[in-house]
């Protein structure tokens, strides 16, 4: 998910920023071995290893299975749920839309519509107040901005209608009293597939470089969490600075001075996609060439990893299986069942050798000829 001021970046971008023309200073630093002494069958946490905004135990989503006689008990009452997203023009969004309506839609449950706020907290708000109008059973929602439109929030469960949250809780909202339910990916759990991977590009005793997101948000939060504290336990020897940036479209111009006073840095991680595509620019720029991990995957890092690149890794969100599990959580909810507070979606270890499996694992369709064609210029290293 994408960012305003509190919200943390989705899978996908917003605009790029344009990199910055810096005279080149050759550094070319990515080990041969880099990636190759990784075993995919072990990376990354098998289990969700972070806990939710409130230090909740995280849910598997398998929790949410609904009974035969459940199944039968939604599809007699017609249920009408509607969604409110801070916007529909991210394969992420798109990809949450798309499990939530093939989820509901199975156990005959209409969505009422979708509601895009496009970073706006005055709309969301007036998205959220035309949708409790419509008298839905249900809403399913990403907040823009988690203070700002907290007392609109908490007049969803003042008008008897059920609401289950993506990735963030508005402040001061209560479960079970005011939400069902908030999924997200286990981000930490994402971060330490990125540690890893940087971990093997990195020599003993080098310094890397964290871009991380300069807003108090719990995914992105979690995510150089998640680096920090694997570095801090496997590899103790590498020294790590950190660089914030709270306007993503200046991300090429942050990480390009960043770099420029920190010749040192022999590996870089950021802290979604995009910010890694953008300081990958400024790296070009510059004639610089070390290895960078990130959190997400979106068509353009996909195609980074398989060309083989100074993108190595990306620990990825499952967003469609997010959306499944978030259907699943308002159906139970709407059947009176209390359910967990904070369920966590596996995270997925995605490099150059199984990137095409990866995007048909996130997708949910087959690779497009952009990708597949670098994968198969890059071949044998990539599938």
């Amino acid at each position: 998910m994408k960012p305003i001021l509190r919200q943390a970046l989705p899978l996908t971008a917003l605009i790029a920023a344009t990199a910055i023309s810096i005279a080149p200073s050759a550094r070319a630093e990515v080990p041969a071995t880099c990636v190759k002494g990784v075993d995919l069958a072990t990376l990354g946490p098998k289990s969700i290893v972070g806990q939710g905004p409130h230090g909740e135990k995280a849910a598997s989503p398998e929790v949410l299975a609904l009974s035969d006689a459940d199944a039968a008990k939604v599809k007699e009452k017609h249920f009408k749920v509607g969604i409110s997203m801070q916007t529909v023009n991210l394969d992420w969004s798109q990809l949450q839309i798309q499990g939530i309506t093939d989820t509901l839609k199975k156990y005959g449950v209409t969505v009422t519509g979708v509601a895009s706020a496009e970073y706006q907290v005055d709309k969301q708000i007036a998205d959220i107040e035309n949708t409790i109008q419509q008298h839905p059973d249900g809403i399913i929602s990403i907040p823009v901005d988690f203070t700002a439109t907290a007392p609109t929030y908490k007049k969803i469960a003042q008008a008897g209608i059920k609401l289950v949250l993506m990735d963030s809780i508005p402040t001061g909202l209560k479960h079970p009293e005011e939400y069902a339910a908030m999924v997200s990916a286990d981000s930490q759990g994402n971060g330490q597939i990125a540690a890893q991977i940087l971990a093997s590009c990195v020599a003993q005793g080098g310094t890397i470089g964290l871009v991380n997101f300069g807003v108090d948000y719990f995914s992105t939060n979690e995510r150089t969490k998640g680096v920090r504290e694997w570095m801090k336990k496997n590899r103790p020897d590498i020294k790590m600075k950190q660089v914030d940036f709270t306007d993503p479209p200046k991300v090429s111009q942050i990480a390009g001075d960043f770099l420029t006073g920190n010749p040192d840095i022999k590996g870089l991680f950021a802290v979604w996609d995009q910010p890694a595509l953008d300081t990958l620019s400024s790296m070009r720029a510059q004639g610089i060439d070390i290895p960078v991990t990130t959190v997400d995957l979106g068509l353009q890092s996909a195609i980074e990893i398989a060309k083989g690149g100074p993108l190595k890794a990306t620990g990825s969100q499952r967003p469609y299986d997010q959306g499944v599990a978030e259907a699943l959580a308002m159906m139970n909810a709407l059947l009176g069942k209390e359910t967990p507070a904070w369920i966590g979606v596996q995270s997925l270890p995605v490099t150059q050798s199984n990137v095409l499996e990866s995007y048909k694992t996130v997708f949910k369709k087959e690779p497009p000829p952009e990708l597949a064609d670098a994968c198969s210029k890059a071949k044998p290293a990539c599938n």
